[in-house]
C-alpha cells in the first residue's frame, strides 16, 4: 500500500501568499483534531474538579481516569479514547498538507502510533493494569515529541503554507521530548511530577490547535481525480 495522495502538493510553485487548495479531507481532518483537543480538555477540567484536593503539580494526568480515586474518572478515560480515536482519523485525512517524503511519513506515522496508545491509556486506568497504562503513557509522550521535531524539520518546507509553523514545530517538540526525560528521570524538583508532565502535553495540544487552525483557513476543493469516470 502507498502513501495517501497528495493533493495538496499538486500545485505548481506552492508559496504562502498563494494560499494553496486543500482537498476537502484535509479540513475535515482539522476539524476533528480541533474537536479532539477541546472535548480532552474540558473533559480534564471537569474531572479535575470532581477529584478531592486535585493538585496540578502534585497528581499525575491519569489520576483523574484512576477509578478508585477520581469520581469521575469515566469522564477522562472516556475522553482520552476519543482523543485517540479522532487524533488518529485526523492524522489520515491531513496527510496530503504536508511535503511528501520520509519526514512526512516518519513524523505522521509517530502521531498516529501516539494516537492509537491514547486508546489504550483511557481503557487501562493507571489502577486497573499499571503496566500497559504505562507502556501506552510512554507510547503517547515520546513518539509526540519526536513526531513534531521530524515534521518540522522536514515536512514542513520554506516557501510554503508552512513557512510560519516550521520553527514553531520543532521547538514545540524539543519542549516536550525535553521535559519527558526530566519526568522520566524525576528531574522535576519544586515543579512537581504533575507540573512536568503537563509540559510533555500542552505543546502537543497547542500544535494541534494551532495546525489545525491554520488549515482550516485554507481554501478547499474536491480534486479532479474524484470526480465520476476520472
Amino acid at each position: 500500500m502507498g502513501e495517501p495522495p497528495d493533493f495538496a502538493w499538486e500545485q505548481p510553485s506552492v508559496t504562502v501568499s498563494s494560499r494553496p487548495l486543500m482537498h476537502r479531507t484535509v479540513h475535515y481532518g482539522a476539524i476533528a483534531l480541533v474537536g479532539a483537543v477541546l472535548q480532552f480538555i474540558a473533559a480534564m477540567i471537569v474531572a479535575q474538579f470532581g477529584y478531592p484536593n486535585y493538585s496540578l503539580a502534585q497528581n499525575y494526568i491519569s489520576d483523574l481516569g484512576n477509578t478508585s480515586l477520581s469520581p469521575w474518572y469515566y469522564v477522562f478515560d472516556g475522553s482520552i479514547a476519543v482523543l485517540g480515536v479522532l487524533t488518529a482519523i485526523a492524522i489520515l485525512l491531513v496527510w496530503s498538507s504536508f511535503a511528501p517524503g520520509s519526514a512526512r511519513a516518519i513524523g505522521l506515522l509517530l502521531l498516529l502510533i501516539a494516537g492509537v496508545a491514547a486508546i489504550f491509556v483511557g481503557a487501562f486506568p493507571e489502577n486497573v493494569n499499571g503496566t500497559v497504562h504505562a507502556i501506552a503513557s510512554l507510547l503517547v509522550f515520546a513518539p509526540s515529541g519526536l513526531g513534531l521535531l521530524i515534521l518540522g524539520s522536514g515536512a514542513m518546507p520554506a516557501r510554503t503554507h508552512w513557512t510560519p509553523f516550521h520553527a514553531f514545530t520543532i521547538v514545540l517538540g524539543v519542549v516536550t521530548l525535553v521535559a519527558l526525560v526530566m519526568f522520566l528521570f524525576s528531574l522535576w524538583g519544586p515543579l512537581g511530577p504533575g507540573t512536568v508532565e503537563r509540559i510533555i502535553v500542552a505543546p502537543v495540544l497547542l500544535w494541534a490547535l494551532v495546525i489545525s487552525t491554520h488549515l482550516l483557513r485554507l481554501p478547499a476543493r474536491a480534486p479532479s481525480r474524484f470526480v465520476s469516470g476520472a
